[in-house]
C-alpha cells in the first residue's frame, strides 16, 4: 500500500550521510550504572556464528535499501574489543561486499582497557579498525572499583598508550558527578586526562539509570550523587577546562580539537542515514520511495542468532517515521550540537517553521541564541535543561 505523501523523506538520499553501526552484545561483566543491550556469558561465545549473522543482516538489509556509500563504521556494544580481529575484518568484508566503503571511512572500535585486550589493537588496526574508543571512566582505583571495572587506572593509561602507538585517531571516556565527587578534584583528573589524550574525550555525567544496580542502591539510600548545584558546576568546569586546552565540546558530553569530532556520531546528531546491525541495534534508514524508517532489532543476542539464520534480519521495530516524528528526532539530535540546527532544514522537514516567539521567549531566558550564519543553537546556560528547550521548540 502507497504511503501518505507526509511520510516521505524531503531530503535526496544522496545528500545524507550513511553510517553502519554493529552492536557486539557480550561484557566480561556488567556494570553497576549500565543500562545498555549486554549481556555476560561464561561460556564461549560462537564468533563465527555471529559473524556469519552479522554478514546476512548486512546482505538483507543492502538489498532493501540500495547502494550506499558508506562515509563511518563504528563497533558498539557490549564490549567489542572481546571480538577477535578476525571476527572484525568479517564484518568489514560483509560492508565492503554490500556497499561502497568512502577511502577516508572512520572505523571506529570501543575497547575495554585492560592489558588483554589492549595486546589485540594491533589486530584491529589490520583488520581495518583507524578509531579507538577507551573505556576508561576514571583515572584513580577507588573510583574504577566503586563503578564495576575490571581495569586499574595504570592499566587504563597503558591502554591508552598502546592506542596511540597503534592508530592515528583515538578518544577514550571518563564519568564525572560520581558519588562523593568534588569540583577541584574532577579539574585535576580532567587535566591529567586531556594530557593523555590527543584529540577527543567523551565525558559522561553520571545519571541513574533505571532498573540497574545502581538505582536500588540509591533507593536504599546506600549511593549518593552530587545535587543539582554541584553538578552543574562540575558540567561548568568540564567546559572551561576543555576549552582552554584545545579540546571544547562540539556536543554536549563530547569534546575535540577542532576537526577531530567522532565522525559517525555526527551522523546520528546530524540526522543522517545509518543501519543498525546486531543485537538490539537501532537504524534510521531510507527506502527507494524516499521514506524513512525507524528500525530496531532483537536484544536478545541467542534469539536474534536464531531470528537472522531463519529470516536473513533480527528486526523487531521497522516503522515509517512521520513528519511530526522527523521533526522531532531531528532537534533532539542536532540541538545537542553546538553547531545547532539549520531551521530552514527543520522547516524542509517538518513542513512548518519553528515558532518566532518560542525562539524569542527561549532566547530571552539565555537558553537558545541565533548565530551569524543563521543557525540556532543552544547555549550553554540551555545545555542543563536540553530536555525542557527541545520540548518547547518542538510543541
Amino acid at each position: 500500500m502507497e504511503r501518505p505523501v507526509l511520510d516521505r523523506v524531503t531530503e535526496p538520499r544522496e545528500d545524507v550521510p550513511f553510517g553502519v553501526y554493529v552492536h557486539w552484545p557480550f561484557c566480561l561483566s556488567k556494570c553497576p550504572y549500565c543500562d545498555f543491550n549486554s549481556h555476560v556469558r561464561h561460556v564461549a561465545v560462537e564468533q563465527d556464528r555471529f559473524a556469519r549473522a552479522f554478514a546476512a543482516e548486512i546482505a538483507t538489509t543492502a538489498e532493501r535499501i540500495g547502494r550506499r556509500t558508506v562515509s563511518t563504521i563504528f563497533f558498539g556494544g557490549g564490549t567489542p574489543s572481546l571480538m577477535k580481529p578476525e571476527t572484525v575484518g568479517a564484518v568489514l568484508d560483509a560492508i565492503a561486499r554490500h556497499w561502497t566503503v568512502a577511502p577516508d571511512a572512520e572505523i571506529s572500535l570501543e575497547a575495554n582497557p585492560t592489558s588483554v585486550e589492549a595486546e589485540r589493537f594491533r589486530g584491529f588496526r589490520t583488520a581495518g579498525v583507524n578509531r579507538v574508543s577507551l573505556g576508561v571512566q576514571a583515572l584513580d582505583d577507588d573510583s574504577l572499583k566503586a563503578l564495576g571495572r575490571l581495569h586499574t587506572a595504570s592499566e587504563a593509561m597503558a591502554a591508552v598508550g598502546t592506542a596511540r602507538k597503534i592508530f592515528d585517531r583515538y578518544s577514550f571516556d571518563l564519568i564525572y558527578a560520581r558519588p562523593g565527587q568534588g569540583v577541584a578534584a574532577w579539574a585535576a583528573e580532567l587535566r591529567r586526562a586531556i594530557a593523555e589524550a590527543a584529540e577527543h574525550l567523551s565525558l559522561y555525567q553520571l545519571t541513574i539509570e533505571p532498573d540497574t544496580p545502581f538505582e536500588a542502591l540509591e533507593r536504599a539510600g546506600k549511593l549518593a550523587v552530587p545535587g543539582d548545584t554541584i553538578a552543574r558546576h562540575l558540567f561548568d568546569v568540564t567546559q572551561e577546562v576543555c576549552a582552554a586546552a584545545g579540546l571544547p565540546a562540539y556536543e554536549v558530553s563530547n569534546h575535540a580539537r577542532p576537526g577531530a569530532e567522532c565522525r559517525h556520531n555526527l551522523v546520528y546528531w546530524r540526522y543522517g542515514e545509518y543501519a543498525g546491525i546486531g543485537p538490539g541495534a537501532h537504524g534510521r534508514l531510507l527506502d527507494p520511495a524516499g521514506r524513512r524508517f525507524a528500525t530496531a532489532t532483537e536484544r536478545r543476542p541467542e534469539a536474534w542468532l536464531a531470528q537472522v539464520e531463519a529470516a536473513g534480519h533480527g528486526l523487531v521495530v521497522d516503522e515509517v517515521v512521520t513528519r511530526p516524528e522527523q521533526a522531532d528526532e531531528f532537534l533532539l539530535m542536532g540541538l545537542r550540537l553546538t553547531e545547532g540546527i539549520d531551521p530552514k532544514r527543520f522547516e524542509k522537514i517538518a513542513g512548518r517553521p519553528l515558532d518566532p516567539a518560542r525562539i524569542a521567549d527561549l532566547m530571552s531566558y539565555g537558553f537558545v541564541e541565533s548565530m551569524p550564519n543563521g543557525r540556532l543553537r543552544v547555549t550553554r546556560s540551555g545545555f542543563p535543561v536540553l530536555d525542557a528547550v527541545v520540548a518547547d521548540l518542538a510543541a
